[in-house]
């Protein structure tokens, strides 16, 4: 069993050397890769990508998961072998159903569709894309129809990023969340808005970006097996558990752009960091869900990063790197300015409050597309009208409108922003969690001390990588199932405080 054990294991590290590759070109493209290199970019991608999917969906891994099942009976259910057998038999299952020229040309066209999106997207040019997206769609609608039984076509692709979710739960849960949410927005929208001019007075890119590498030191990201680069729409990207890179991007004219979105990435990539090492080159070596993930960078960047605690340590800090620009400011101004909660075109500056409703149009919008209920031609005009009707915003443009996302611009379309709305649920009830345990949390977070915070989290989710579902997951480390509860104290708790309700 052991012999067995080992080759599964050389496999499945080939495939990973394979995909790593891949992903190492993926942000070549979306950092520093010449615009000329698109065309052959794609194609060395597709290569890639088809050959660690051949090499996957080999039917020697089959024999050697049936063999192991057999054998590794008694294994515990929390081990690390019958999790690796566990995840990979049902990454394996699935990898089978979907043809190799099939994966080849996904990743060939969402080489293409970025490519021409970089460029669409600041030029307002939606019927550029158009076509590229009606592709896209039409790609979705053939994976989906390599997993038939669902009750709709986006649920192979939620269940892909959230295993065990469909849209009818989702469903639910955001029904649930937006009747909470609604009379919260209603209630801080009748206050006076928080005024955020001091984020606006000229912040130096340079001086972001250094202040940005000091914070993320701070919070614990290890540059030793990182690092920060600029780009289109800000990531988080793995080659290996040692090798963990963030993206950033800036607004001179707009402090919060590239403070959070640092803080964001930060919290995806010290989640893979804290991987266990054991782990490497497997199944295993990852986040275990889209929710999770997020609920890791939602965690960090709002409940730590907003949070007034966080800056009583950070603001001075703030403050030499600006002096310009906040020597007259308190910390209360700022703190304010920060959580401002003001109906936004878009989900990347989002406040916390109406973040939500973002995500919510978004995946109402890729259900239609799926079912066949709204056409990619109509799309700007379903957009810009849900805008209206949840956030009280047209979008003057479709740079601020249906072309700021890159998600349906890079790969398949479906499944894509779930995550966040459940990370943000996760988030509050992980956080709840930790200093249920460690009461001394927020006075060390006060102090610019992250240590206890991030062991929990590395104790309790970031080791485990995938062995766990998000659910087990969440049951695991807070003791209950996934529940709105804490996520809307936390939400009613902090504004109320803020806006006097």
């Amino acid at each position: 069993m052991s012999d067995k054990l080992n080759e599964l294991k050389i496999r499945l590290a080939e495939v990973d050397d394979l995909s790593s590759a891949a992903a190492v070109l993926g942000w070549d493209q979306q950092t520093y890769m010449p615009a000329g290199g698109a065309e052959a970019r794609g194609r060395q991608m597709a290569t890639l990508q088809r050959l660690a999917h051949e090499k996957f969906t080999d039917e020697q891994i089959g024999y050697l998961l049936e063999e192991l099942q057999q054998a590794g009976a008694d294994w515990a259910y929390d081990s690390d072998e019958a999790a690796l057998l566990r995840v990979t038999q049902r990454q394996y299952t699935q990898a089978i159903r979907i043809p190799s020229d099939f994966v080849a040309e996904v990743a060939s066209h969402g080489a293409a569709a970025f490519n021409a999106w970089t460029t669409a997207r600041p030029a307002n040019d939606f019927a550029a894309v158009r076509p590229l997206l009606e592709k896209t769609l039409e790609l979705s609608l053939r994976y989906a129809s390599y997993f038939p039984g669902h009750a709709e076509p986006i649920d192979p692709f939620i269940d892909n990023a959230d295993h065990g979710m469909n849209a009818a739960t989702v469903g639910a849960l955001f029904d649930q969340l937006r009747a909470a949410l609604v009379p919260l927005v209603q209630a801080i929208g009748a206050q006076p808005l928080a005024d955020d001019e001091v984020l606006r007075r000229g912040y130096p890119e340079a001086a972001q970006i250094a202040f940005g590498e000091e914070m993320a030191r701070q919070l614990g990201y290890d540059f030793s097996r990182g690092r920060q680069d600029k780009t289109y729409h800000p990531f988080a990207t793995k080659f290996s558990i040692n090798d963990v890179r963030i993206t950033t991007r800036l607004d001179e004219h707009f402090l919060n752009e590239g403070l959070f979105g640092t803080i964001h990435e930060v919290g995806h990539a010290m989640y893979e960091q804290g991987v266990a090492q054991a782990l490497e080159a497997t199944p295993l070596a990852s986040g275990t869900s889209a929710g999770v993930h997020e609920s890791q960078s939602r965690l960090w960047e709002n409940l730590v990063g907003r949070s007034r605690r966080f800056w009583e340590h950070f603001f001075p800090v703030l403050q030499a790197a600006f002096p310009t620009q906040l020597n007259d400011v308190s910390l209360d101004t700022f703190y304010r300015a920060i959580n401002r909660v003001e109906p936004s075109l878009i989900r990347v500056e989002a406040d916390e409050v109406t973040y939500n409703l973002h995500v919510m149009l978004r995946f109402d919008l890729e259900r239609a597309l799926l079912k066949g209920e709204l056409a990619v031609a109509d799309l700007p005009a379903a957009w810009n009208g849900r805008m209206e009707s949840d956030l009280g915003l047209t979008p003057p443009d479709d740079r601020h409108g249906v072309l700021q996302d890159v998600h349906w611009f890079d790969g398949l379309l479906g499944g894509g922003f779930q995550g966040y709305t459940l990370g943000n649920v996760m988030s509050a009830q992980f956080f709840a969690a930790a200093q249920t345990a460690h009461p001394e949390i927020p006075d060390q977070i006060r102090g610019g001390s992250f240590d206890t915070l991030r062991g929990w989290l590395t104790e309790n989710i970031y080791r485990h990588g995938m062995k766990f579902t998000a659910r087990e997951l969440v049951e695991r480390a807070t003791g209950s199932p996934l529940t709105i509860e804490p996520y809307m104290a936390y939400l009613r708790h902090k504004y109320g405080e803020l806006y006097g309700l």
